[in-house]
């Protein structure tokens, strides 16, 4: 099941994807006399996506008369990793850690679905790259997760745009997250596709395109860590909780400039896309 949520209107939803387009969650409890949530994090919280049966004969809202959203607003958490394939070591002269190279963003970080991805000024950051990602989301609160169990705590996956200011990295490591947390540098969805339609994870393509060209790809398999791996580990060390999300790593990421465009896509998840342009030093209080 791909699950969404969109604007219509005047109006904000959370919906099934389907061929035809988005039944939405108002319909199928107003034709079905469901009482489920109009809010994808709710859904995952409440495990409410199993009542979203009987819906294949239910009114659709065409594509064309939504704008497609993040999932939600404020995720639990939003852990990413570091270096997690090899040929984006390479590409930043690092050397990949043993252990997962986790670190947290803000949600403040993150931006629309096809919306614009705003640089710093100059005098902030005049090195940025965007990395496309799949990204998974806990669907259980759960710790000291056993490697046999990994699959029945997982929800869903996305697709995610992780960004950072490698001109800010080089200066210490130590500021990985300052350098990963700029307004406009991070964003996931719009789609979750559930977990039972992804029979083999490992398979998965990543792939990042800056403009028109892909500028980097690489299967899962690949990882240094893979998405079940990562799930047990970090729940060696905190409690996760439904809507958590996991962003798994990417291959390489691409050098942005104003006027570029960059996209994630994950054949079988979606893709995330985004306008990049210049921003400003410009005062808010």
């Amino acid at each position: 099941m791909k699950l969404i949520r969109f604007r219509h209107g005047n109006e904000i939803h959370a919906g099934v994807l389907m061929a035809r387009g988005v039944v939405a969650i108002t319909e199928i409890n107003a034709r079905l006399g469901t009482n489920i949530p109009n809010n994808l994090l709710a859904i995952i919280q409440q495990n409410a996506a199993s009542q979203l049966t009987g819906i294949d004969e239910l009114a659709a809202i065409p594509l064309t008369e939504i704008v497609p959203l993040v999932p939600y607003e404020m995720p639990p958490k939003i852990w990413c990793i570091g270096l997690n394939y090899r040929s984006h070591a390479d590409d930043i002269q690092a050397v990949q850690p043993e252990e997962p190279g986790s670190f947290m963003k803000p949600a403040s970080s993150m931006f629309q679905p096809e919306g614009e991805i705003v640089l710093p000024p100059v005098e902030v950051s005049n090195d940025v790259d965007a990395e496309g990602e799949l990204g998974v989301i806990i669907g259980r609160t759960c710790g000291f997760v056993p490697a046999e169990n990994v699959k029945d705590v997982i929800f869903g996956y996305t697709t995610t745009l992780d960004l950072t200011a490698l001109d800010v990295l080089r200066k210490n490591p130590r500021y990985l997250t300052r350098a990963k947390s700029i307004d406009t540098f991070f964003s996931f969805g719009p789609v979750v596709v559930t977990a039972d339609e992804i029979h083999d994870v490992d398979s998965l393509e990543v792939i990042t395109e800056h403009n028109d060209s892909i500028c980097s790809r690489d299967f899962v398999s690949n990882m240094r860590a893979r998405p079940f791996e990562l799930v047990r580990f970090h729940s060696d060390f905190m409690t996760l909780h439904p809507g958590d999300l996991i962003s798994t790593g990417c291959p390489k990421g691409a050098r942005i400039r104003a006027g570029d465009r960059v996209r994630a896509r994950i054949d079988g998840i979606g893709t995330l896309g985004a306008t990049v342009r210049q921003g400003i030093r410009e005062p808010k209080f």
